[in-house]
Order: structure tokens, then C-alpha cells, then sequence
């Protein structure tokens, strides 16, 4: 009896793991950017190699990504791999910052460093272009469509 509940806490503690695994593998972080793709990159990769300090591993400015080697203040020595990918989303670009190994919050430090950095060295964000008003449907029926009156000449 002893030796299935053993088993079956440790099947439990188990699933747990593989949870909390699945979890950091999920962890990323997204802006939806105002500024064109070429413009993000170049600030995303002096973010990382200048700002920062941080080893950049790969990068492909065509195919939008940068892999770097991130370590925090906190982490001391710990040097973990992080990413950052920037994908076209209509009038703006999403960039999406993944660091699996750390916290959540060491992702959105680094989009609001890029934030900051594309407002300060590109000025205020490009406005976006209003859509045009559509224009008004022909009325159809009658010839008095749309003169307000009442069938029948009622008041």
C-alpha cells in the first residue's frame, strides 16, 4: 500500500514538472511596434550589443531575428540564451522577445528599453493613416426616399 502511494505522488510530482516545464517554453514577451522593421532591428541589435553588452550569437537581418546571450544583474555570472524576432503585422511590426530560462518580467525590461530607445533616437511614432469613410449608399425605392414623409401624406 506504502509503495503505490509512493508511486502514484510520484507520478503526481512528475506531471507537475512537466507542467511547469511546458510553461517557461511558452514564456514571451510582445509589442506591436509603430516603426518600420529596418528601423526596430538596427535599435533591437544596439539595444542589445551596445546599451546592454550582450553577446549577439546569430543574426539575419532579412529574416528579422537576433540571438543573443542574456545575463541580469540578479543572475550574477549565469549567462542564458534569449531571442528576439520581428515579424510584419500589417501597419506595424511585432516584436517578440523570448528569454525561456527567466522570469517573464526580464522580457518586458527589454521591450521597454526598446521602446524608449526607438522614441528617443526616431521621434514620436509614424501616425497611421485614417481609413476612408465609405462613401454613402444610393437611396433606392421611391423618389421621395429620404424626405422624412409618411406613407399616406400623414403628419
Amino acid at each position: 500500500m506504502m509503495a503505490r502511494v509512493r508511486w502514484v505522488g510520484g507520478v503526481i510530482v512528475a506531471l507537475l514538472l512537466m507542467c511547469l516545464a511546458t510553461v517557461d517554453a511558452l514564456a514571451k514577451a510582445t509589442y506591436a511596434c509603430p516603426y518600420s522593421m529596418a528601423q526596430t532591428y538596427s535599435a533591437a541589435l544596439r539595444l542589445l550589443r551596445v546599451d546592454n553588452g550582450f553577446a549577439v550569437t546569430e543574426r539575419d537581418p532579412d529574416a528579422a531575428y537576433i540571438l543573443f546571450e542574456y545575463a541580469s544583474r540578479e543572475s550574477g555570472n549565469r549567462v542564458t540564451p534569449g531571442a528576439i524576432e520581428i515579424v510584419p503585422s500589417g501597419d506595424s511590426v511585432m516584436v517578440i522577445v523570448k528569454l525561456p530560462q527567466m522570469p517573464r518580467y526580464h522580457e518586458e525590461v527589454l521591450l521597454d528599453g526598446l521602446k524608449r530607445k526607438l522614441e528617443t533616437e526616431y521621434g514620436e511614432p509614424p501616425k497611421k493613416a485614417k481609413p476612408k469613410p465609405e462613401p454613402a449608399p444610393a437611396p433606392s425605392g421611391s423618389a421621395d426616399a429620404g424626405t422624412g414623409s409618411r406613407p399616406g401624406g400623414g403628419r
